[in-house]
């Protein structure tokens, strides 16, 4: 189970003074047993660009969904366990991603079964442990630090240390050129 996020949201009263109009745990959470170790925590999504200011309601009040919304962004932190390679070896991918809306995304015969492809430009900010980006021939080792633009491509996340990492994700909604 991740670690629970605090959420502050600012807006403005009726007088236009600018205050603090939501603050507590975040509760757009998804965890599910197709792909256990691993926690989605949506914080905040628009649903147009530009981005609409002064909302009063909660926009991630709803089921998680993988893909952020067409002509929007969503901002979220993935929390990924260790993997326990064995059991990584007899769990099924594309069921874990359909369960996010999103099973059509993941890449049928590659080497993780959570390798998959989104229609995003994807803004990712490790904040916490060490991961493996893995592509379709290469994989990178990124640390608490590191950042990464993902313009679209074929990767999975593989966390072979001892330790949780999180990553801050902004996934913004993009066309195949």
């Amino acid at each position: 189970m991740g670690r629970k996020i605090r959420r502050v949201v600012t807006g403005h009263d009726e007088d236009g003074v600018a205050k603090v109009i939501m603050d507590g745990t975040a509760n757009c959470i998804l965890n599910r047993p197709n792909r256990p170790g691993v926690t989605l925590t949506n914080l905040w999504q628009n649903t147009q660009m530009p981005a609409v200011m002064e909302c009063h309601d909660d926009p991630v009040d709803g089921p998680l969904v993988l893909h952020p919304p067409k002509n929007g962004s969503v901002f979220r932190i993935v929390q990924f366990d260790p993997e326990n390679s064995e059991e990584l070896a007899s769990l099924d991918g594309k069921a874990a991603f359909a369960e996010m809306g999103a099973g059509t995304s993941i890449v049928e015969g590659a080497r993780h079964p959570f390798m998959h492809r989104t229609d995003s430009v994807d803004y990712a900010v490790v904040m916490t442990g060490q991961i493996y980006m893995m592509l379709d021939e290469d994989e990178y080792l990124l640390k608490a630090g590191d950042v990464v633009v993902q313009q679209g491509t074929n990767h999975a996340w593989s966390n072979r240390g001892s330790e949780p990492c999180q990553i801050a994700f902004i996934l913004t909604d993009a066309v195949r050129s």
